[in-house]
Parts: C-alpha cells; structure tokens; sequence
C-alpha cells in the first residue's frame, strides 16, 4: 500500500493572487480599465443570456482582435509572469510538502478555477499542481484562441472535486467519472480533501467538500474579514483565515494541523483493520 495522499484544492483569484488574474496585465495591455473589461462582459450575459464564464472568454477574444494582439497561449502565459501572490505562496508548496514528509503522507496540489488556465500556467507556481483546472481555449492553425475548450463556472467546480477523490484527472474522461467506485479505491478520499477558496463563488466547493468530510477554508485579505462573513453565518466554512501563507501564519498553522489530523486518523484506521484481520484469523 502506498502512502495516504492528502489533497489541497485551491481556488485561484484572491486566494492565491490578489485580484482577477486578468488585471495585472491582460486587460491592462487592451488599454481597458477593469470595469470597462468586466462591464463589456456583463453586458454581452444581459444582452444574450450568455453564461458569464463564456462572457468573458468571448470578450478576451474580441478586445484582442479590435487591438490587433494575436490571443496565443504564449501570450496568455506571459499575462501569468506579473500575477501578484500573497505573502508566502512562492514558498508555501515545498513547505507543505516537506510537512506531509514528516508525517508519512503525499500531499497534492490541485487548482479549481473559473479563471483562466494559461494564465495560470505562466505564473511560478504552476509547476506545483498536479492538475489546473480552469478554463481554456482551443485554438486554429495560426496558434490563435479561437473557441473555449473548457469553461468552468462556480457550480461545475465541483465537478472536478469528485475527478481528484476518484482519480479520474482526464477532463474528457466522463464514462469513469461517472461509475461506481468503492470508496477503498479512491485515489484520495473525501475526508482528506482540505479546499482553499476566498467567497461566495467558492461555496458549492466548501459545502461540498465539508459535507463529506473534509475541510474547507476561506480567506480574507489582512483587515477585510468581512468579505467572509457570509460564509461563517451560513456554515460553509471549518476556518477562516488572513490571506497570508508565510511560515507560522494562522493559515500554515491551521493546514499543517489538519494534515497532521489526517495522518493520525489514518494510521489509527490502518492499526484497526489490522487488528481486526489479525483476530478474525487467529479464530478460525
């Protein structure tokens, strides 16, 4: 048996980086205020009825052809180059890992985000996770976005929660995601899923993964705690934390403490079973 696998499930915008993704540089490079970006993306939803996740995609693709910027995915990596992370995150994944090393457990690293996937491929911590989820694009034969390949709103994050416990990562594999699998076979199980989100777009993922037993966190920026007030008044939520992933912060302290939790549970429930095969054996 290989070791306990522990994943930690992350929201991307404002909990990692401290804005939209698209602001540090993408929209800044249209010559396009934030609210002019976001307002033409509203409009297009209230004018068609268009999904808001595909509103926006489409309006990545129409500013950069009015401003004559050919929309590659190298492009859109080099928009991840200037991301701003919070406090500790450029360190955080080593540490965490190395901490899931001491307790005798392998710990993953997965992205579940209605942002942007290229983008997020050029920031410096892509190399982290095991899988980005997050919406993309396919593109012609000039290397050009041409149509999303993948569009991921605030409900169908939760999607990706049952592909990581089940092990299913291929996004066009439906057929085993949707199969039974006894629980024994998970690749991680439910109550060792620890997810890290910033709002009220994250909800569906909090409620989900604390309804099954795992832990979900939210994340403020220092001095905003309100932001997540709604959260803690609904029960969505185990912790609430400053967005901040330095060393002996109350967010590593907290996710260090879970890990750790998990691991004993999980040599507990290994020591069990064994006893118990051992006694039921001994009195055949």
């Amino acid at each position: 048996m290989g070791k306990t696998k522990i994943g930690i499930l992350y929201d991307f915008d404002k909990t990692l980086c401290t804005t939209d993704m698209q602001e540090y540089d993408f929209i800044k490079n249209l010559n396009m205020t934030s609210s002019e970006f976001w307002g033409e993306a509203a409009a297009i939803t209230d004018a068609h009825e268009v999904e808001k996740i595909l509103a926006y995609m489409f309006i990545m693709i129409k500013k950069c052809k009015e401003k004559g910027i050919p929309l590659t995915e190298k492009y859109l990596n080099q928009c991840g180059e200037n991301v701003v992370l919070y406090d500790g995150v450029l360190t955080w994944f080593d540490r965490i890992n190395a901490f899931g090393e001491q307790m005798g457990v392998e710990i993953e690293h997965y992205i579940i985000s209605s942002g942007t996937c290229e983008i997020i491929e050029g920031t410096p911590i892509a190399k982290y996770f095991k899988r980005i989820y997050a919406c993309k694009y396919m593109y012609d034969e000039n290397g050009e976005a041409l149509w999303p390949a993948l569009a991921i709103n605030y409900t169908l994050k939760t999607q990706y929660i049952y592909r990581i416990s089940k092990g299913i990562l291929d996004v066009t594999d439906d057929y085993n995601l949707n199969r039974l699998q006894d629980e024994s076979l998970r690749h991680i199980a439910y109550h060792n899923l620890i997810y890290i989100g910033d709002g009220l777009t994250d909800i569906p993922c909090m409620k989900m993964v604390k309804s099954k037993g795992g832990k979900s966190i939210a994340l403020y920026p220092v001095g905003q705690s309100e932001k997540v007030k709604p959260l803690v008044d609904d029960d969505r939520i185990n912790y609430v934390c400053e967005a901040d992933y330095s060393e002996n912060s109350p967010l590593d302290k907290i996710v260090k403490l879970m890990i750790e939790n998990m691991a004993i549970l999980e040599r507990l429930k290994n020591q069990e079973e064994e006893q118990l095969t051992q006694y039921k054996l001994s009195n055949v």
